[in-house]
């Protein structure tokens, strides 16, 4: 008898056990990386690879469709997948967006590979707007941040007239004479944004007085350097300034 109330007993210590259990599992733990952004669909990324005048090979992501383009130069410390949430939002506002790896980055490689200090680096953004614009972009602007933002700007004095629509560089220090820059120009930087030979502001203002209309210099606050304003909370206005510059001068 005893023997029997033994085995009831744990039956029901069981039964209890495996009902703890399933009241446990069907309460989700919360996710602490949600965002609504994160709830919105995905637009679907495309991996392809393209060449460069100088037989460099590139390798890229393309988001959207439509015929207004836009090519995103990563800077120094990134790669093509660092853009993919600003390309995923220029997507769904109508661009066709091309990220791609400079070469020496991920993939990416071409003449002079080792030192992207010296590498023809425009060459890879010029095959980049090239290669939209045989893909059916009847405009293409370039986002680029800092090294890339240079390349960028070395791409659009080199390229073709009409062949670049429009300058967005997020604190790019570019060598090179701003009166050669012919194309509608935005450009952002963090007041403090700063390197080894002090704050950039000072050396892009004066450069920026130089360029050609139409233009505009967004000073934000803070220390962030060119991507890395994404992950402030000024990530918002400057993609909301970055729409509205690619709209005004892309849709026409």
């Amino acid at each position: 008898m005893i023997r029997g109330l033994l085995q009831v007993l744990t039956v029901l210590l069981i039964l209890c056990l495996c009902n703890g259990n399933a009241q446990t599992r069907a309460v989700p733990a919360p996710s602490l990386s949600a965002t609504p952004s994160d709830e919105k669909p995905g637009v679907k990324i495309q991996h392809l690879s393209f060449a460069t005048e100088d037989s460099g090979l590139i390798y890229a992501d393309l988001y959207g469709e439509g015929d207004q383009g836009v090519v995103l130069a990563h800077g120094g410390r990134f790669t093509k997948e660092s853009w993919q949430p600003q390309a995923q939002q220029l997507a769904r506002a109508g661009f066709h967006v091309l990220a791609f790896d400079f070469r020496g980055f991920g993939q990416s490689h071409g003449p002079g590979d080792s030192d992207m200090d010296t590498a023809p680096m425009w060459l890879d953004v010029l095959a980049a707007v090239r290669y939209l614009r045989k893909n059916g972009a009847k405009t293409v602007a370039i986002v680029g941040g800092s090294f890339g933002g240079s390349a960028a700007a070395d791409a659009s004095v080199a390229s073709q007239p009409g062949e670049i629509n429009g300058l967005v560089l997020l604190a790019a220090d570019w060598n090179g004479p701003a009166e050669r820059i012919k194309v509608p120009l935005l450009v952002i930087v963090a007041r403090d944004d700063a390197n080894d030979e002090g704050l950039r502001l000072p050396r892009i203002r004066a450069w920026f007085e130089k360029a050609p209309q139409p233009k505009k210099l967004l000073v934000l606050e803070g220390s962030a350097h060119a991507q890395f304003l994404f992950q402030t909370d000024q990530s918002d206005r400057v993609m909301r300034e970055v729409l509205q510059f690619l709209s005004a001068n892309q849709r026409k």
